[in-house]
């Protein structure tokens, strides 16, 4: 009878246990809950950080044709810089001559071809198209030859070959002598009308940089 009545415990301490019994499972309950809550939260939290960051790329992504058109405009630039460059490196500014040709005509004269002389040698030529007169006739500037001369006394010539009204042909020659120093000389071969001879002319000028 000792030993049954030990191994019984009261209806209230019974009670008392099963109570202990299941808040722990409770809490254990919560706590799992609290646990997914977190997860959730946090699983919330990265979709909104990656759907910010794609955003944020979409917004500072620049179009194909635009990076296409910035590479372009990098390479352009390199592209004149090495030039000028190659410019400086093969015609320093001691020796360098440039002679470019104008034209400020109206119904006198077309431009077909010019060949430019230097000391009784020929350095350059150029044949004109339609499209090149029209530009020239509109205030364009050709360069038509850049080299490099010595210091001293030089014979430039220019010969002419072209049309005025009525198809009739003009073969024309101009001469300029330059005493060339240690800075850089820019010629400019200037076309003109002559209104009151109705006939074209052709200068030299010569430009102090």
């Amino acid at each position: 009878m000792a030993l049954l009545a030990s191994s019984c415990l009261p209806l209230n301490a019974q009670e008392g246990i099963d109570a202990a019994s299941i808040n722990e499972s409770n809490t254990e309950v919560t706590a799992v809950e609290a646990s997914k809550a977190s997860d959730k939260s946090d699983q919330q939290a990265v979709r909104e950080e990656k759907q910010q960051n794609f955003v944020e790329r979409k917004e500072n992504a620049t179009p194909l044709s635009e990076r296409v058109e910035d590479l372009k405009k990098a390479a352009l630039e390199l592209n004149r810089d090495l030039l000028i460059l190659e410019e400086d490196l093969l015609f320093p500014a001691n020796t360098q001559v440039a002679i470019y040709v104008s034209v400020d005509i109206g119904k006198f004269f077309s431009l077909d071809a010019i060949r430019l002389m230097i000391d009784g040698e020929m350095v350059a030529s150029h044949l004109y198209t339609e499209k090149q007169n029209s530009a020239l006739v509109r205030g364009g500037v050709q360069r038509l030859y850049l080299g490099n001369l010595k210091t001293g006394q030089h014979q430039i010539t220019a010969f002419f070959h072209g049309y005025g009204p009525e198809g009739r042909e003009y073969k024309r020659g101009a001469s300029f002598t330059l005493n060339k120093d240690q800075s850089p000389t820019m010629l400019e071969i200037r076309i003109q009308d002559w209104i009151t001879r109705m006939q074209p002319t052709f200068k030299f000028k010569e430009w102090h940089l």
